[in-house]
């Protein structure tokens, strides 16, 4: 993450600019722009090596008021707090703006998983539920997969809360396994959504979605389900970035008639990282990282993490892009924000654009709750059904107040957890 970038300031600085377009009172804007509670913690783990590593652990409970909180667990080396918070800022207003009933929370772990072992990883999964078990749950906070976990460590999460509760509680987690609780459809959701408004958005322009590229960053599960849906209505995705391990830099793989994307998954591993002497072997390029934003595509689409489309990077954007559509939490500055309205580039805002997580998320748990679970295709259905009234919602306000499209999603978002904290009686 670059030097001295904080996500909460940014977060907050989102919300206070359309706070004040709201009118929203001095009271009402103080509690919402700050975390209702936090908890921060230690989990000592006994290392394969037979040492003691303590790990720094997170969880950060930013809005109640419409429901429990929601939102996932991130594994990684440069997590801090403050990423958290803005995190678990951006979920509340995630599912405000889908119109579901939760709130937004966000944990994490400062780790790197590409240098611990499976039990270890284990370990620290269920060191997390025991810190913080008595103040989560599917009445009170619901965690879920992001950043380089899976379906693997919630279930370990899931075991370790029922073994400290003494019950069963499907609900307590998402993004489970199936066969043990786990959603049909959830593994595409938030990929699959992205291009559920990408599509909206074509049609609003009129533009025939099969005559558009795209250009990625990124190649986690975000990413690859956003290609799989992308190309099957026809368009071309151009190239992806990924983080090198190795090499501990990024590079980004492109093909400009198009990626063959059962190749390229066949040669990525669980991390999303692409086997650069193979692809290169197929006739890709391999560039530097942000090459991805420089590519002659119609639509860019940050799928990692956040900071990715700032004041610098900005200006490498082609003159051909149309859209940007956000993959990734937070993935564009303000700075940056100011060249995409002066460059009138249509803006599909996070945490309207990769709602589709937390929504299949929500139908998880009402499935965990009827005991009952649907097919895929219903699962599957229901998602661009809400996916595409959100996005509507927001780009109907947008054309008619003349607002930028962040804006204009944030305005309903905002409104909504501000009536509910007031009807509540909290402010």
């Amino acid at each position: 993450m670059e030097k001295g970038f904080n996500p909460f300031a940014m977060a907050q600085a989102q919300f206070d600019a359309v706070a004040a377009k709201l009118g929203l009172e001095p009271g009402v804007r103080e509690f919402l722009r700050w975390p209702q509670r936090e908890y921060h913690f230690t989990i000592p783990v006994h290392m394969d090596d037979g040492s003691v590593r303590v790990f720094r652990g997170f969880r950060v409970q930013h809005s109640d008021v419409r429901g429990p909180c929601k939102g996932g667990i991130r594994f990684h080396p440069q997590e801090t707090a403050d990423t958290v918070r803005a995190l678990a800022t951006w979920m509340t207003w995630k599912c405000s703006v889908v119109d579901i009933p939760l709130g937004g929370g966000k944990g994490g772990v400062i780790c790197d998983p590409h240098e611990i072992s499976m039990r270890e990883q284990e370990a620290i999964c269920r060191g997390w539920v025991r810190q913080v078990w008595r103040n989560v749950g599917p009445v009170q906070d619901v965690p879920a997969p992001d950043v380089m976990t899976s379906g693997q460590h919630m279930i370990w999460m899931l075991d370790e809360y029922e073994h400290l509760t003494g019950g069963k509680y499907p609900g307590f987690i998402t993004g489970k396994p199936l066969g043990v609780g786990g959603s049909l459809g959830r593994t595409e959701a938030t990929g699959y959504g992205v291009v559920y408004t990408v599509r909206e958005a074509l049609k609003r322009m009129g533009i025939d979605i099969k005559s558009t590229t795209m250009a990625m960053q990124g190649f986690g599960n975000v990413a690859q389900y956003a290609a799989e849906l992308f190309t099957r209505y026809g368009g071309k995705v151009l190239c992806m970035s990924c983080w090198d391990q190795k090499d501990q830099v990024s590079y980004t793989y492109r093909k400009m008639d198009g990626i063959d994307l059962g190749f390229i998954r066949g040669i990525t591993d669980r991390f999303g990282t692409v086997d650069g002497r193979k692809a290169v072997e197929a006739g890709y390029e391999k560039l530097p990282g942000e090459a991805w934003i420089e590519t002659e595509a119609d639509i860019l689409m940050p799928g990692a993490l956040e900071n990715q489309v700032n004041a610098e990077t900005v200006k490498k954007m082609s003159s051909r892009v149309k859209i940007l559509a956000e993959g990734a939490n937070g993935p564009t500055t303000p700075e940056a924000d100011e060249f995409l309205k002066a460059r009138k580039i249509f803006v599909i805002p996070d945490f309207l654009c990769n709602a589709g997580g937390v929504t299949c998320s929500y139908f998880e748990q009402v499935q965990n709750n009827m005991n009952y679970y649907w097919e895929k295709d219903e699962v599957l259905a229901k998602l661009d059904t809400k996916m595409t009234n959100a996005f509507h919602a927001v780009a109907d306000l947008a054309e008619k107040r003349g607002e930028y499209m962040r804006d204009a999603a944030y305005m309903i978002a905002i409104e909504r957890v501000a009536t509910a904290a007031k009807l509540r009686g909290i402010v």
